[in-house]
């Protein structure tokens, strides 16, 4: 079933542009042909011949994107990409995000567009011709080495991997995992602390070749029962790397990684919308056509009653992100707190409409023929990625608490 986009009263042309052409591709090129695009989705049963089929048919694909004018929208046009603002760029998203892995064939996949992104705002003009443009260019891979086994990943300033500079090198050891595109990656950025007066240290963030001396991919670690995968366990032993390879200033790592983190939240969840449409839709169009028992499933009261559940789920998510992306483009200040609020709430109401979906699809919902799985198991972990629920929850309620003691109370209506 094709997603169904038109234009959308008060959104600037060029908003609205972007959404319905990248629409038509979606239909057109992607929905059609999706089971040949990703056919690694088969496991077990897909052949050498169809995985190179699928990646001839991917670059062809990639090449009629950027034909239309659609390839990297979070990247400025003279790196190639569309210079979208960040309201377009979400609008975008969740599009791209009804066909499910749809994003690379448009430029977009983390953490790659993450690391562009750090890149543009911290890089040096002699880092981004080395590490951005090919990056841009699809001859280089990069990964996001940020977490550690020892400490919690939602709390960044607890970072032990340390670097320290000795005759114009920084020398790096530590241990991180769920190092995302670690198999894949030519370099990492790779989130330090370095010593200072204080006994502290401050936070920055430096680029990593994967072959240099010390780097030692450890493993891909399984996730969700597979046996492996790109998020990657890696030790740091004496790790040496020139001194122009911090992104910034010693002191800036944490800043930057909190500006990564907070638009890519807004992204996941304009993600998270898409494939909810998509789920959505998958949903309806079985229970219209399935019979069962005499009848047809969308004469089943309980059906009935997920039908209503998952579109209160689905209005309520996208108005919730909609408001924050706005919020974010206009930079108001309170867009911290909604970007913790959606953060929660999204992927719970992501999760709960996959759940139905898979329901009323049956087994087949649980199926590689269908893409309810693979949306369910990522619904289930983005509760997890970019800072667990709890820690935005206390986030949300600190900065309620602290704008009633200042003497105000909350402007819903702002």
């Amino acid at each position: 079933m094709p997603i169904n986009v038109t234009a959308i009263a008060g959104l600037p042309d060029h908003v609205n542009d972007v959404r319905i052409r990248t629409a038509n591709f979606i239909n057109t090129e992607i929905l059609p042909r999706e089971s040949e695009l990703f056919v690694r989705r088969k496991g077990a049963a897909v052949t050498e011949a169809e995985l190179a089929h699928a990646k001839t048919l991917r670059e062809e694909i990639k090449a009629k994107v950027k034909s239309a004018g659609l390839w990297a929208p979070h990247l400025p046009q003279e790196y190639g990409g569309m210079g979208l603002d960040f309201l377009a760029h979400a609008y975008m998203n969740e599009i791209l995000a009804y066909a499910l892995g749809a994003a690379s064939l448009f430029g977009v996949v983390a953490p790659n567009s993450g690391n562009q992104k750090v890149l543009l705002k911290y890089g040096t003009e002699e880092q981004k011709r080395k590490w951005l443009l090919p990056l841009v260019e699809g001859v280089m891979e990069s990964g996001y080495s940020m977490t550690e086994p020892e400490n919690a990943g939602s709390d960044p300033r607890s970072i032990k991997t340390s670097a320290r500079l000795e005759n114009g090198e920084w020398v790096i050891d530590g241990h991180k995992w769920f190092t995302s595109n670690g198999l894949a990656a030519d370099f990492f950025i790779v989130m330090v602390r370095v010593a200072d007066e204080s006994g502290k240290g401050r936070m920055a963030q430096i680029i990593v070749p994967t072959k240099t001396p010390g780097v030692e991919i450890v493993r891909g670690i399984g996730i969700w029962g597979s046996g492996s995968s790109d998020h990657c366990e890696v030790k740091y032993t004496d790790v040496r790397v020139p001194e122009e390879n911090i992104l910034g200033r010693v002191g800036q790592g944490h800043e930057a990684a909190q500006e990564r983190l907070g638009a890519g939240r807004v992204f996941h969840c304009m993600n998270s919308v898409g494939q909810m449409w998509r789920a959505f839709d998958l949903m309806v169009e079985r229970s219209l056509s399935r019979e069962v028992h005499g009848g047809l499933l969308k004469d089943k009261q309980f059906v009935q009653g997920m039908i209503a559940d998952s579109y209160i789920d689905l209005q309520t998510a996208r108005l919730l992100t909609i408001r924050t992306a706005e919020m974010v483009d206009r930079g108001d200040p309170q867009a911290r707190t909604e970007i913790s609020a959606l953060k929660v709430y999204v992927p719970a109401a992501f999760h709960r409409v996959v759940d139905r979906a898979i329901q009323i699809w049956g087994a087949a919902g649980v199926s590689n023929d269908l893409p309810l799985a693979q949306m369910y198991l990522g619904a289930r972990t983005l509760r997890l990625a970019d800072g667990p629920d709890e820690v935005h929850r206390i986030l949300i309620a600190k900065n309620v608490f602290a704008h009633y003691e200042s003497g105000e109370s909350w402007n819903f209506a702002g």
